[in-house]
């Protein structure tokens, strides 16, 4: 068992894949109680480290303690859609007991599934509220619900299970901003310890403490992400001028010794010189050379140490540096003219036109049909009558929400160069390392990435394209991308030089974008909002 201040406890967990990647590398490190937040680069084994820790992934070494029982909800949400929400939330039996008592059958099997539980049906009414769903979802498949809604019951089943730990995998994922703010309210409130992987920084906000998985090290800073953040960031500014100042000293170090060979050097030329022009005695000539010999032996090694000494500080130094590798999103220019008529967008009342290189954002509740309105623009289908978008232009670059795109067998690779099959091999994989995708990440298969490395991939083919397209299309991009790579996606939207239209839940990541125009889709409306 962990100790009891820490909810899991990692003794050098390592996991090789079967192909021989390495996913795990001899962690350790613990988790205490309370609400912890769970952050690292995308590929870095977070989703892993949980899988492992809830007991789905066998280690290939080491272990894993925990405070109790462990319940996950993985990334991937895969709920069995014709599993009942009373099921989900763990009260499917008494409440069928309930019922039938309360129907007139008075089976004695029935008032032992209900037991003390007669309240069943209110309390689970009751937390189904809390998470804003309606009563009557007690009754519905888990198919019946809308994705985020879906989420939210899963949640609710997680919390109700009361599980000694819980692991959240990008919980906010797909979510609309009501739902977010009813997961925040959960969170608030959980019982037991709480382990969260998000890239959402309200959430993470709401943490007790920030753990990171950096090069295989777990690490723990109390607090949530910002003071992690500003953790962070003082760590690698005192590690940068450690590594300045210990580079200075190695030059000084390497500059001396180098000085004190040339004033051996001088002296031994003026020592054999005035031997040869016998200016002092030969035999004191040669006391003189062999004294020199043993001081010049004796600097040169004091010299040496000194600057030995002084290289491996800096490394020492240099190791504590870290050395994050960034995306680095260079999007071509379409040559839009500023004017150009791109798209349009209307719901049967009003429309709205984007021209040339505006950017347009489109919010609304999870249902709402945002995605639905996606693909009628990027597929041409029209409906005048209501929501209906039309395209003026030839190329349009879409990414979908679920990455649906790609090919789960094929490679990176190979799904990049299906999309431009005239590009070397050599090429491709150059513009690939410029999306963090090298080695074997690229000839795996897509299906064995993780999210934010699938998403790279997308994101590497829709890009790729030549020529480039003249509008972009993304529907909810930020989903399991780390923070960092957030910002590269902010920073190439920024300096494109053609039409975005964007759907996106994270109103952090669309205050970055110098949005041209806001639109909430509602109940079958499009109305213009506030910038």
């Amino acid at each position: 068992m962990s100790s009891p201040r820490s909810s899991l406890l990692f003794d050098r967990v390592r996991l090789v894949w079967p192909d021989g990647s390495v996913a795990l590398d001899d962690v350790s490190g613990s988790i205490g109680v309370g609400r912890t937040g769970l952050v690292g680069r995308n590929g870095a084994g977070k989703s892993t480290l949980l899988r492992v820790a809830a007991g789905l992934i066998a280690p290939t070494s080491g272990q894993v303690s925990t405070s109790g029982p462990v319940a996950i909800l993985p990334q991937r949400l895969a709920v069995d859609p014709a599993r009942s929400v009373a099921s989900l939330l763990g009260v499917e039996e008494p409440l069928r007991a309930l019922r039938a008592i309360e129907a007139g059958d008075v089976d004695p099997r029935h008032f032992d599934a209900v037991g003390d539980d007669w309240d069943v049906e209110a309390r689970a009414e009751a937390l189904l509220a809390d998470a804003g769903l309606p009563a009557q979802a007690l009754d519905r498949t888990v198919g019946q619900l809308s994705g985020g809604e879906a989420a939210l019951a899963a949640l609710l089943g997680l919390r109700s299970s009361r599980a000694a730990v819980t692991l959240l995998d990008e919980p906010t994922n797909d979510l609309d901003r009501e739902a977010r703010a009813r997961v925040g309210e959960l969170v608030r409130s959980w019982p037991g310890a709480l382990v969260v992987v998000s890239h959402d920084i309200g959430l993470l906000e709401l943490m007790d403490a920030t753990a990171e998985l950096y090069a295989h090290s777990l690490s723990v800073v109390g607090g949530p992400y910002s003071a992690w953040r500003a953790h962070r960031d003082a760590e690698q500014e005192a590690a940068l001028r450690a590594e300045r100042d210990a580079a200075q000293a190695f030059r000084r170090e390497r500059r001396e010794r180098i000085q004190a060979q040339d004033k051996l050097a001088t002296r031994t030329r003026v020592a054999h010189k005035a031997e040869i022009e016998k200016r002092v005695p030969k035999m004191f000539a040669g006391m003189r050379a062999n004294a020199a010999q043993i001081s010049a032996g004796r600097l040169r090694t004091q010299m040496q140490g000194k600057e030995d000494s002084a290289r491996s500080a800096l490394t020492e130094a240099s190791a504590r540096v870290r050395d994050d590798d960034v995306v680095r999103v260079d999007l071509p220019d379409p040559d839009n003219a500023a004017a150009r008529r791109v798209l349009a967008v209307g719901d049967g009342e009003r429309e709205w036109i984007v021209t040339g290189r505006e950017r347009l954002a489109l919010v609304g509740p999870n249902g709402a049909g945002k995605t639905t309105l996606l693909e009628r623009l990027v597929h041409g289908t029209d409906d005048p009558a209501s929501l209906h978008g039309r395209v003026y232009v030839d190329r349009v670059g879409y990414l979908p929400q679920r990455l649906d795109g790609l090919d789960d067998d094929a490679s990176a690779l190979e799904n990049v160069r299906a999309a431009s099959p005239a590009a070397p091999s050599g090429e491709v994989r150059d513009r690939l390392a410029r999306f963090l995708l090298r080695g074997d990440t690229v000839t795996r298969a897509v299906s064995s990435l993780s999210g934010g490395e699938r998403f790279r991939v997308a994101l590497a083919r829709l890009l790729l394209a030549d020529p480039p397209p003249q509008l972009l299309v993304l529907d909810e991009p930020t989903n399991n991308l780390d923070l960092d790579t957030v910002d590269a996606v902010v920073a190439a939207v920024r300096a494109y030089r053609g039409a975005v239209v964007v759907v996106s839940h994270d109103d952090a990541f669309l205050s970055r974008l110098d949005l041209d125009l806001r639109l909430e889709l509602r109940e079958g409306r499009l109305r213009e909002l506030p910038e």
